[in-house]
């Protein structure tokens, strides 16, 4: 396997997906109640993915989040990032990616997906770039075009975004665009690229 995304798979692709837990999360949950009795569900997220998926965002890419649980937490996170979130409690995927591929536009062969575990498989085998985190399973590693170095939850999110914009030949310009905003040479509500989504930053930091 490569240690580079091919350029031009790189560049045909223009919606790029990610499963939740094992991706963006290192799996783990921390379930309870609250006084009242309420369940509440909480996720640990890695803040440089944050980083990556918005210099996605900001290349002019379609971005989403595809899980197979409902979960209040990840709704939050999609929302937090400005990204589209679609759950399936049966964790039934191709449905949802059906409605995306069909909703933007794009063929199968256009897009990304970034996944661990077999829940996977289905929309592995037919989008244009496979792509497993260091901790999925052998069956998703055997089904993908490339592996992180890092596992879900611990930077692979902002790995794969890295490696995906550096062989589309954009990573370079959109780290010069970030570190301009950064600067204060532009308002931080500048799009770093055409089409791109407008950074939001709390608390002097960028999720």
């Amino acid at each position: 396997m490569s240690d580079r995304i091919p350029a031009g798979l790189a560049r045909r692709i223009r919606l790029v997906l990610f499963d939740v837990d094992g991706v963006l999360t290192d799996g783990g949950l921390y379930i309870g109640r609250s006084e009242k009795g309420d369940a509440v569900e909480l996720k640990r997220f890695d803040i440089t993915d944050g980083l990556g998926v918005h210099m996605l965002v900001w290349s002019g890419l379609r971005v989403a989040l595809v899980s197979g649980r409902e979960s209040p937490a990840t709704r939050l996170r999609a929302a937090e990032l400005g990204i589209e979130c679609y759950e399936d409690a049966g964790a039934r995927k191709i449905p949802l990616v059906a409605k995306l591929v069909e909703r933007h536009g794009v063929s199968w062969d256009e897009v990304a997906f970034v996944a661990d575990d077999l829940a996977d498989l289905p929309v592995l085998r037919r989008v244009g770039l496979p792509v497993a985190v260091a901790n999925a399973v052998p069956e998703v590693r055997a089904a993908c075009r490339w592996v992180t170095s890092r596992p879900g939850g611990h930077g692979a999110v902002r790995e794969f975004a890295e490696a995906l914009l550096k062989a589309r030949g954009e990573w370079g310009r959109l780290v010069d665009e970030y570190c301009r905003i950064r600067s204060g040479e532009v308002e931080t509500t500048t799009e770093p690229a055409a089409g791109g989504a407008k950074e939001r930053v709390h608390d002097g930091r960028t999720r």
